[in-house]
């Protein structure tokens, strides 16, 4: 077993290689919040409750010897419904086209079935070569990090592959963070940056605006609500007669949730959830454009949408 824990040097002159990985993993395994720790910004949603990111993100990292671009599935699970089953297909698809698959185990928690099923699926694919981290290495101690590098190891032989590397990380401590990119790198692919520098994700400005607001949705409605909300970004306009040194932009939101007795739980007694969720989000949002924006949010009922095929291509699914 070969665990990483130190950094690799690159010899000088190296070529310069781009390609892409992807990071798999239960849900609320830590890899939104790894690929942002990796880009050094926001560019993945992350929240503390499982199948939160519905979109494939790809963050970007851009390096002297290489452009690693990372694409961000959501959770692969045992779907319960039709979202659920387009959720898993994005992950096989995603799997398919990638580089490298980065196999993210939270140290804090034993390997479970659903680590196992994930596992199983990723043994089928032959030629990736498989990299398992384990993330929120600063939750836990010493004993029970080995023990978890042993038990992953195993893993891996049970199924008959071995794994490219086994590296712990904690990004929210900024530890071996770096030391992952390392290892990745060398087995992207020679050639040339993919994407222009300065670029940190191919995100329409639109789906990222959807996601920061969807963020802050969720922040106090985690239990109820937890795949109730959709949010769709209606429009984005310059507002007109503002002097050129004073923009302001006016963005226009819908937040569709599936059930008439939900709105109450979005709005909140006198519209005060509604207002914290518009306050948070604005923040983020004008962080995201550096430019000041007018946030004006709705409460919709889109009716089951999760299980409508119609709704779901109307939100983006």
């Amino acid at each position: 077993m070969s665990v990483r824990t130190q950094s690799s040097e690159e010899p000088a002159g190296a070529v310069h290689r781009a390609g892409f990985a992807c990071f798999v993993g239960r849900p609320n395994a830590g890899k939104s919040t790894l690929t942002n720790a990796l880009v050094g910004q926001k560019v993945a949603i992350t929240a503390n409750q499982p199948q939160t990111t519905r979109h494939t993100v790809r963050g970007i990292v851009h390096r002297p010897d290489a452009q690693l671009i990372l694409v961000d599935t959501p959770g692969l699970h045992k779907p319960r419904t039709l979202l659920g089953e387009r959720l898993n297909d994005v992950v096989r698809t995603t799997w398919a086209e990638v580089d490298v698959i980065g196999f993210c185990l939270p140290a804090n928690e034993k390997l479970g079935p659903g680590d196992r099923f994930i596992a199983k699926e990723l043994a089928s694919i032959k030629k990736t070569p498989k990299i398992a981290i384990v993330t929120k290495t600063d939750l836990v101690d010493g004993k029970t990090l080995a023990e978890q590098l042993i038990a992953i190891d195993q893993l891996g032989k049970e199924l008959g592959f071995e794994w490219a590397e086994i590296v712990p990380v904690s990004a929210v401590g900024d530890k071996q963070v770096g030391l992952l990119a390392d290892l990745i790198v060398p087995l992207l692919p020679e050639g040339p940056a993919l994407y222009p520098e300065g670029d940190l994700t191919d995100e329409p400005e639109q789906v990222m605006i959807a996601e920061l607001i969807r963020e802050a949705a969720l922040e106090g409605v985690r239990d109820e609500l937890p795949h109730s909300i959709a949010v769709v970004v209606e429009e984005m306009l310059p507002r007109e007669d503002r002097p050129a040194d004073k923009p302001l932009l006016d963005i226009h939101a819908f937040v569709y949730i599936e059930r008439p007795s939900q709105k109450g739980i979005i709005i909140g007694p006198k519209g005060k959830r509604l207002k914290e969720v518009g306050i948070k989000s604005r923040k983020q949002i004008e962080a995201l454009l550096g430019t000041p924006v007018f946030l004006d949010l709705h409460v919709k009922v889109a009716k089951d949408w999760q299980r409508d095929p119609r709704q779901l291509r109307k939100l983006g699914f």
